[in-house]
């Protein structure tokens, strides 16, 4: 048996994916944000750094837009688009991956057609929602993470865009090493390592295929190769990194003055505090709880982690709220899920148990499951 040890200043855990403490356990993410408090990071040299990275765009785009920027309609992407075409004034195209309709949830789709409606080209693709479906179920019964496929789509398709259209700046949104403690590659701006992240690890689909599924249903989902990255000369940028004020409930503060609609589901029934985290569709509410059985935490814990370190709670309040929300998600939201797959409850749950994380996980003397986590 295994314990969860958590970060020493805010919660974040050692079960996360390629999670980072210094000597004292203290979190990536937490000594960023002390180092921003004590105003050690330069944001005039940073702002001179994005505008030469703006600058290169716009001499080496063969398109009308300077840059490609990533986008879902939520709180992040509004706030991304926004920063780019207001505070750096450049002229980019949106680029969006958009949920099949039997999964898309009006509130989704209403946020996406309200950052359109602030003024902005973009363009939206939409997958054969037949594969779309066939690649999920693969991911959940293989990973026990439905996201696997949907996300290897996310992030491919702005790619194969910049590469189509020949404009070779994409902006992301944040560098996850600085807002969740996860480090993929690089700690500044620069994104080309994202594609070896713990869910894409390469951006390669044969894993999730089977025979129905031939290699060219997957274009869109097949991150391109570094050699075609190369080629296409392109620069993937966390955007994030250059906005002094970048975190969840500033780009929701903003997003929602800008007519972003959020979730009005109490947390006990999402596993979700406040209800403006990826607003597109409601099955990300299950793979959140299946996270939670994988790797002991859920949406929760990352949003305490991110509260404390900016200053909204106290650890020990943060702490409660994991215990009491962390992982949870309402029947009816599993309904849905299973039928949408085509599977059986029982299925679901058998699949769901099997990547259950003994390691951590323990059964006490009522027979009900219990964390082994030191809250130290």
């Amino acid at each position: 048996m295994k314990t969860i040890t958590l970060c020493k200043q805010c919660v974040n855990p050692s079960t996360r994916p390629n999670v980072s403490y210094d000597e004292q356990g203290v979190c990536l993410v937490c000594r960023f944000e002390e180092q921003n408090r004590e105003g050690t990071i330069d944001w005039e040299a940073r702002r001179r750094e994005v505008e030469e990275i703006i600058e290169w765009g716009r001499n080496n785009s063969k398109s009308s837009y300077d840059c490609i920027v990533t986008v879902s309609g939520g709180k992040d992407s509004t706030r991304q688009a926004m920063f780019a075409r207001d505070e750096l004034k450049v002229k980019p195209l949106l680029v969006s991956c958009v949920y099949p309709p039997e999964q898309l949830h009006e509130r989704g789709a209403h946020n996406l057609a309200n950052l359109v409606s602030l003024g902005f080209d973009t363009l939206s693709v939409s997958l054969n929602p037949q594969v779309w479906k066939k690649m999920m179920l693969q991911g959940f019964l293989k990973f026990g993470n439905w996201c696997k496929s949907t996300e290897m789509a996310l992030y491919a398709i702005p790619i194969h865009a910049a590469i189509a259209y020949k404009i070779p700046l994409i902006f992301l949104g944040e560098n996850p090493a600085w807002t969740i403690g996860e480090k993929h590659g690089h700690l500044d701006s620069d994104a080309s390592k994202m594609k070896y992240c713990h869910t894409l690890q390469g951006g390669d689909p044969r894993p999730l295929m089977t025979e129905e599924i031939t290699p060219r249903d997957v274009h869109f989902y097949r991150y391109p190769s570094d050699e075609d990255i190369d080629y296409a000369k392109l620069r993937i940028v966390y955007l994030g990194y250059y906005i002094n004020d970048w975190a969840g409930h500033k780009n929701a503060e903003f997003s929602i003055k800008h007519g972003l609609e959020t979730r009005t589901d109490p947390p006990e029934k999402i596993g979700d505090l406040w209800g403006f985290s990826a607003l597109d569709e409601d099955f990300r509410i299950v793979n959140q709880m299946l996270k939670y059985l994988k790797f002991g935490f859920g949406h929760v814990t990352d949003q305490v982690c991110e509260a404390i370190t900016h200053g909204l709670m106290e650890r020990d309040q943060g702490i409660q709220l994991i215990r009491k929300f962390d992982g949870k998600c309402d029947p009816s939201y599993v309904e849905r899920f299973y039928r949408y797959l085509g599977i059986s409850e029982e299925k679901f749950w058998e699949i769901a148990e099997s990547f259950r994380n003994l390691d951590i996980w323990r059964k006490d003397e009522k027979g009900e499951w219990k964390l082994n986590v030191d809250y130290a």
